[in-house]
């Protein structure tokens, strides 16, 4: 099974528990999300109508954290740690994942440098064994380690929760990538007539080399034959020749 199908599944199972419990319960839920190893996209479930309750009470700042691991990263925890819940290892280990994967969205290339900063390590052991250990075997990147350039080259990422504003951008982004397909389309289809034009051309030209070539050997040969059937008088033919017109 692959991960985008264990995604749909982890997610409709935790939609419906949100959608099941009120109030304080639903804090369980949204830990367990959050902490679930194989669950990397939480906007379904932050839109579950029953969270709506938290808003304006003590636990709202929860509705915060699903929103974090929705659209943040670990630097983004760091920078509102104070006004939310601390997290469990197996949250900042999640969190650690998306920044990877928010990372990869932009990026293909990924220094280790730039990766140690958001990431809070302190050293390439450490990094690679993450990236490896808890993105490349999990499923969720798919790249390879060049410890000579000192970077992840990344192949493939799980694409995170689309970020609020995201869509408009996404759409635009799209429509200039059909326009521009739209354009190389027709580009590509005057060219094959143009080249559809200069075979139907250069056929007509070869008839008509080879017409006249046809035509060159008939007149060749109809000399040929005409030099051959002319009679040759021998030097004792013209002179009885001669002598009959003097008499």
């Amino acid at each position: 099974m692959d991960i985008e199908q264990k995604q749909a599944e982890h997610i409709e199972f935790f939609v419906k528990q949100a959608s099941t419990q009120k109030g304080a319960s639903l804090l369980n839920v949204i830990v367990e999300a959050t902490s679930h190893p194989h669950l990397f996209a939480f906007s379904e479930i932050l839109a579950v109508p029953n969270l709506r309750e938290l808003e304006g009470t003590e636990n709202s700042v929860y509705l915060g954290l699903l929103g974090l691991f929705s659209h943040g990263t670990w630097n983004d925890y760091k920078s509102n740690a104070g006004r939310l819940p601390r997290l469990v290892p197996d949250q900042i280990l999640k969190l650690k994942q998306l920044t990877v994967l928010t990372l990869a969205e932009t990026n293909k290339v990924l220094p280790y440098d730039v990766l140690m900063q958001e990431l809070d390590v302190t050293n390439v052991r450490e990094l690679e064994d993450f990236l490896i250990n808890e993105c490349m075997y999990v499923g969720i990147v798919r790249g390879k380690l060049d410890q000579l350039r000192r970077c992840l080259e990344v192949q493939f990422a799980v694409g995170r929760d689309l970020r609020p504003g995201q869509l408009g951008s996404m759409i635009q982004t799209l429509s200039k990538w059909l326009s521009t397909s739209d354009n190389l389309l027709f580009s590509i289809q005057e060219k094959i007539k143009w080249a559809d034009t200069m075979s139907e051309l250069d056929k007509k030209h070869r008839k008509e080399v080879e017409e006249r070539i046809e035509e060159v050997k008939k007149s060749l040969s109809l000399k040929k034959l005409h030099t051959v059937s002319r009679p040759t008088l021998s030097s004792e033919g013209m002179r009885r020749s001669i002598l009959d017109l003097m008499e």
